[in-house]
């Protein structure tokens, strides 16, 4: 009697397919989309589970299984860089080149944050960091570059300036009382 596939067995065999369909003909990802989005939620869709349990069982999977992991990566960068036409230099550099300048970029940022915090204080270092984080979610809803949803968001919050402030202020003041609650 053949044992039932377990789901993580299920979803790397999903993602294998989709990886596979994605390689052979990106244009099903439609318009500027996503290439991990579409994989994310065709995992979703016919594993009928929530979008929150296919990140997680996405991420599981691709931790689990390093060749996966590298075929993801390279259909990543072959649709949204290669075919695209953005970070071209970036796309043809070695893995271990890449993992190089990522590891020198993840360093300088921490500095820089630290560097922030020491001269600023916490409450500049978490608005850069909000901001970041926001730029960034437009960027990949929008599909448009982060410098470009970075000025998009700098136009709207001085539009919005008082919306924006309490906004943040709001989240500042909410993220601190959890932050002291657990101390």
């Amino acid at each position: 009697m053949k044992s039932p596939q377990s789901n993580e067995d299920i979803a790397k065999q999903i993602i294998l397919k989709e990886i596979n369909n994605v390689s052979t003909n990106s244009l099903i990802i439609k318009e500027n989309g996503c290439s991990a989005c579409h994989i994310l939620f065709n995992l979703k869709d016919n594993m009928q589970i929530s979008e929150s349990d296919a990140s997680d069982l996405l991420s599981q999977v691709l931790s689990d299984d390093p060749k996966l992991n590298d075929r993801f990566i390279e259909m990543v960068e072959k649709i949204h860089m290669k075919e695209r036409m953005m970070g071209i230099p970036f796309s043809i550099k070695t893995r271990e080149a890449k993992d190089k300048y990522i590891a020198s970029n993840f360093k300088n940022l921490l500095a820089e944050l630290s560097s922030d915090l020491i001269n600023y204080g916490t409450d500049i270092v978490l608005r850069k960091l909000l901001a970041s984080s926001i730029a960034l979610q437009l960027a990949q809803n929008i599909g448009i570059d982060y410098h470009a949803a970075i000025e998009e968001l700098y136009y709207y919050m001085r539009n919005n300036d008082q919306q924006t402030n309490e906004s943040i202020l709001e989240f500042i003041n909410i993220f601190y009382s959890r932050v002291y609650k657990k101390d």
